[in-house]
């Protein structure tokens, strides 16, 4: 990793001292794309500063051979990017935020979350099936994915195709889609494709009623020291309420099941007139049996003038000081109370059984 001693480092230049601000990422295309978007738009904002890129491999990066479900670290993607912010190596991180587990380590929180691309997945062909959709593709066709959630809701919608595991970055996951015969098609997050520049590759979206989306999917998350005041004031201002409203709601929904990536869970959220509009749902791993419902709130909540700041502010690994409290709340309830309707109604089993199921394949 390069880059050594405090993040709070000046230049001297020419001209006075400018700050440096150093921001960790991970390797790959997509995460240095996004890192670098992020990044654009906090040198807009703040000229006076000076902004250094520092990336790292993280052991989801590494451990390419294994299903992520089954490797049962709730940090993969994420734990090496903390430990360079812990020793004052970066001052914050970047993240696809559906990489960042609802429950952060102490001492760290998510000072931003950004303008959300769609959240939806896309289906990518191989160049035979080009103009196809899932739909219409061969039976017994294979389709990659690495995710238990997509694999459970499209077999239960298109049983006459095969779910295989496939691993890697964008890049790898298309050179294996391209170049080998083993996969029809496969399933990405339709942002991480936009942010390529590769929208030329969807060949199919997949809506709702189709496949809901992983929580917090299509969103960026900025990661910080959550002691650290200076920086949260600084990437504070990349909150967009909407998104933010609608992953907390998402984040909290799925802390509440206790789900994870080893359990098939899937959200849709929508705000429309002051309302916040929560869909959540369980899989088992076949998709067979499952169970979603709706609910909604108001999120029209005028900003709340506070005599001093919370003990935590916190909520569900989120700090937003500049966002309503009220509005926030309002959208963690939600997700809770999401979550106790479905439980009140058997999910527990459904999850318990899918977990036990993955954990033993």
């Amino acid at each position: 990793m390069s880059g050594n001693g405090s993040a709070a480092a000046t230049t001297e230049g020419n001209g006075p001292k400018m700050r440096v601000i150093r921001v960790g990422t991970r390797k790959s295309q997509l995460a240095r794309i996004q890192t670098d978007s992020v990044v654009t738009t906090l040198k807009s904002l703040y000229p006076g500063l000076q902004f250094e890129i520092i990336a790292m491999s993280t052991t989801g990066d590494k451990i390419l051979d294994t299903a992520l479900s089954k490797i049962g670290e709730k940090s993969l993607f994420t734990k090496e990017l903390e430990h360079a912010l812990e020793k004052n190596e970066v001052d914050l991180v970047v993240h696809s935020l559906k990489d960042l587990p609802t429950v952060l380590p102490p001492g760290f929180t998510i000072g931003a979350i950004c303008k959300r691309e769609s959240p939806y997945d896309a289906v990518v062909f191989h160049p035979k099936f080009v103009g196809k959709t899932l739909e219409t593709l061969p039976e017994r066709s294979v389709v990659g994915t690495s995710s238990l959630r997509r694999a459970a809701q499209l077999q239960r919608k298109f049983p006459h195709l095969e779910f295989r595991s496939i691993r890697g970055n964008l890049n790898t996951r298309l050179r294996k889609l391209d170049e080998q015969q083993e996969f029809s098609a496969i399933i990405l997050a339709a942002a991480g494709l936009h942010r390529m520049g590769w929208q030329n590759r969807v060949g199919q979206i997949l809506h709702p009623e189709e496949c809901m989306y992983a929580v917090g999917q299509g969103a960026l998350g900025v990661e910080v020291r959550s002691k650290d005041q200076d920086i949260l004031d600084l990437v504070g201002v990349l909150h967009d309420p909407e998104t933010l409203l609608r992953c907390i709601a998402e984040r909290a929904f799925l802390r509440h099941l206790e789900g994870g990536c080893s359990v098939p869970v899937a959200v849709h959220t929508v705000v429309k007139d002051g309302q916040l509009y929560l869909t959540g749902g369980v899989w088992s791993l076949d998709g067979s049996d499952s169970m979603q419902e709706t609910m909604q709130t108001t999120v029209l909540v005028p900003a709340q003038h506070e005599d001093g700041p919370e003990d935590d502010p916190q909520l569900v690994g989120i700090t937003a000081q500049n966002i309503s409290r009220g509005a926030q709340l309002a959208a963690e309830n939600l997700g809770i109370s999401l979550a106790n309707l479905l439980l009140n109604k058997g999910a527990k089993n459904i999850l318990d059984i899918a977990r036990q199921l993955n954990d033993a394949h």
